[in-house]
This record gives C-alpha cells, structure tokens and sequence, in this order.
C-alpha cells in the first residue's frame, strides 16, 4: 500500500498578499443619527475662550476682515457706540448752536457756549451710560429668569414643551420627521434644550447682550467722544472762527461714523457719511433758527 502524498495546501497569512491584489475597500462612515443632510441641526454653542467678554475684546473682534458677508461679530458694540458717539456729536452741536443762535451773533458769546457745551456733555455722558446700563441689564435679568423658567418646565413637563419645539421647527417649514429628529437631539441635552428654547420661543441670546457694564462704559465714552468734537473749537479760538470749525468738525465726524457704519451694513460709503451728516445739520440748522428767534424775543 502506497502512503498517499499529502496535499499542501498554502496558508493564507495576512501580512502578506499578492502584488495584483487589490486593496480591501475602507469602510463607509456611519451616518450620523439617520439625520437628513438637509435638515438643519443646531450648531454647538462656542467655547467660552472664543467670546469676546467686554468691548474692547468685540473691538478687537470687529477689526479682523470678515469671511463670511453674513457675519455681524460687532452687533453687540455697534448700538452703544456708534449710538452714542452720534447722540453725542448731534445733541451738543444742537446744543451750542442754540446757545450760538441766541447769543444775537454767531458764536461771540463764547463763555456761555463753553458752559452750555460742557454741560451738555456731562449731563448727556452720564445719562447715556445709565440708561444703556439698565436697559442691558435688564435685558440680562430677564434672560436669567427665563432660563430658570424654561429649566423648571423641561423638568416638570417635558412632553408639553417637546410639542412647542416641534411646531416651532414645524413652522419653519420641516416635516414631522425632520423636526421629530432635530428635537430628539436637542432633548437630549437639557442646557442645549435650554438654549435653543430662550432663542426660539422668547427671541432672547447671552451672546447678543453684551455686558451691561461695558456697554454702560462704551455709550459714555463714546458720547463724550462726540460731545466734544463741537466744544473743543470755542476752547481753543474765539468768535467767528470757533464757530465755523464747530460746524465743519462735527459734519466731518458724523461723516466719519456713517462710513464707518457701512462697513457693516455693506453699504454705500459716501451715501451712509453723507445722510449722517445731513441728519445732524439738520437739527444744528433747526436749534440755531429757534436760538435765534428766542434770543430775538428775550432781548
């Protein structure tokens, strides 16, 4: 009897394959939650080392050229300062030049238009920074009180305000489906759920305030900014002179700031500066005729 020769058989190592062998395919990336591509998920809210905390942090954020044509970083310091800055420069060169109209001559009283113009920029600073301050924290006491609000909601009746988030996503013009999965998601995780129900429902955002400090600072700033772009002629010359470089001063400046302001609104430069100035001729021109018809009577 022959002893039957084995048969051998090569093992298959996998280390080491044919050179014509393709190359296994890789896998394919899992879906993530069988969310539709198109269905809008809530982005993250960013960490807080990439909030600006005080205004010249948004200052500094504003300077940076923008990618993106549908950013606004500076919202939150465009309303006090440029607000203020323009409040400033309108109300005190309204101011003098009622004092001016007044006076009987074009800014020859100029002792009591210094008085009036310092006057007017104190009274008017302070004002501005308390009236911005109290309204940002108000605005910021509400928001905290809606936060617990919504808290003790999501805690007590969770399925009452899961339906308010699907009409909200449902109104804006989802599916059942697709707003069903954004709000699973979202209800997940309760401070996001928190979040996303203070910005939807009440039309509330931290990131939007602002500090109520600093924007109480800025609009004072900025006011006595402003305010004192006409002032500063009258301490520095006399009479006719001071007169005519308030006026070209505070036209110049509320140029300045409407072109400023279009960098942001993506405006047209000159349309912006020119309208800015013209508004604040304007109430000059007007406080000037009612100076001079008042100071006409009295005298």
């Amino acid at each position: 009897m022959t002893p039957t020769a084995r048969r051998s058989t090569p093992k298959s190592s996998p280390t080491h394959r044919p050179a014509h062998a393709p190359a296994p395919p890789a896998p394919a990336p899992e879906p993530a939650a069988n969310v539709p591509a198109h269905v809008p998920v809530p982005a993250p809210d960013p960490s807080p080392e990439s909030k600006p905390s005080s205004i010249i942090g948004r200052l500094r954020t504003f300077r940076q050229p923008s990618q993106n044509p549908h950013e606004t970083r500076g919202a939150s310091v465009v309303r006090p300062v440029v607000f203020g800055a323009t409040d400033g420069l309108v109300c005190n060169l309204s101011l003098i030049m009622g004092v001016a109209g007044a006076s009987g001559a074009a800014g020859q009283d100029t002792h009591s238009i210094v008085i009036a113009g310092v006057a007017g920029l104190l009274a008017g600073g302070f004002s501005m920074a308390v009236g911005e301050y109290v309204s940002v924290r108000s605005q910021r006491e509400l928001l905290d009180y809606q936060v617990e609000l919504q808290r003790h909601q999501l805690h007590h009746t969770p399925e009452q305000e899961r339906q308010i988030l699907l009409e909200i996503y449902r109104a804006k013009g989802l599916s059942w489906v697709e707003a069903d999965l954004i709000v699973d998601r979202i209800m997940r995780d309760p401070e996001r759920a928190i979040d996303t129900f203070v910005r939807e429902e009440i039309g509330l955002s931290a990131e939007t305030m602002g500090s109520p400090v600093a924007a109480g600072l800025g609009s004072l700033g900025a006011f006595s900014i402003g305010a004192f772009v006409p002032l500063l002629p009258f301490l520095v010359l006399r009479d006719g002179e001071a007169f005519a470089l308030s006026i070209g001063a505070s036209g110049a400046a509320l140029f300045a700031i409407g072109a400023a302001v279009s960098r942001l609104t993506h405006r047209r430069a000159i349309w912006t500066g020119v309208r800015q100035a013209g508004l604040g001729g304007l109430a000059a021109a007007v406080t000037f005729g009612i100076g001079s018809l008042l100071g006409t009577a009295v005298h």
